[in-house]
């Protein structure tokens, strides 16, 4: 993966985009998340450089609801995990940034213990959403759910929602797909989810995301600042994470 982003940072077509982008980060400063973790120095270049090239933050549900202009950009985290609430919430509070995350309910409800030392508790979520965080579903066990069958996937919605209700107070609307890409959501994924009372569902693609949900660009460790720079002009739009 690293290879082939920084090929695509030299080679890749910018894109010329007439609407926000909603970036999917997942955690800042835990090693075990590999890939997918960033540094908080990372997170921070990276919010410099956007302000730098003239971007503007606005909530994830803006760009959803509206796709926002040009210059808008969205930051979300996936997954819940420990360092969204203890390392990624005061830097984005130091920028006084907008930004969304996405819990996984049987994490956060310590039913899964391998994991349990690692995600954010209710504590934490709750801090989250009342220091003005938005709040999506990320599942009930974060699977790939173009490998399950239907019954999993109402059980992974509605009860997710559901345990979410009982423990925070309110169903959230949004979901992001686990993994995200085209090969993890099929057609009747969605019915599934709009049937369980969600509106709105975010992949963590863009041109290659499943039809009917809202496009994120994928963060990884990888993207020091040629690669993000790539990545704000729509150099790995095309790109699919298959591994």
């Amino acid at each position: 993966m690293c290879c082939e982003r920084h090929l695509l940072a030299w080679t890749g077509r910018a894109r010329n985009r007439y609407i926000g982008r909603i970036l999917c980060y997942h955690t800042v400063g835990q090693e075990e998340w590999g890939t997918n973790d960033v540094t908080p120095s990372q997170l921070r270049r990276h919010i410099e450089l956007a302000l730098e090239a003239g971007y503007h933050f606005v909530p994830a549900s803006e760009l959803a609801a509206t796709g926002g202009g040009p210059k808008d950009l969205a930051i979300t985290f996936d997954d819940g995990l420990k360092s969204v609430a203890t390392t990624a919430a005061p830097i984005m509070k130091e920028y006084n940034l907008p930004w969304t995350f996405f819990p996984v309910s049987d994490w956060a409800d310590d039913k899964v213990e391998w994991i349990s030392p690692l995600v954010m508790s209710w504590r934490d979520i709750e801090a989250l959403l009342a220091a003005g965080a938005e709040m999506g579903s990320h599942s009930a066990t974060h699977p790939d759910f173009g490998k399950i069958g239907m019954q999993q996937m109402v059980d992974e919605l509605a009860g997710s929602r559901d345990t979410f209700a009982r423990r925070l107070g309110f169903a959230p609307k949004t979901f992001a797909i686990p993994l995200g890409q085209s090969m993890n959501w099929k057609p009747q994924s969605m019915k599934a989810a709009q049937d369980a009372g969600y509106d709105v569902i975010y992949a963590q693609a863009e041109q290659t995301r499943p039809t009917g949900t809202i496009p994120r660009t994928f963060v990884t460790k990888f993207d020091g600042d040629r690669i993000f720079r790539s990545l704000l002009k729509g150099k790995f739009d095309y790109w699919e994470e298959w591994v």
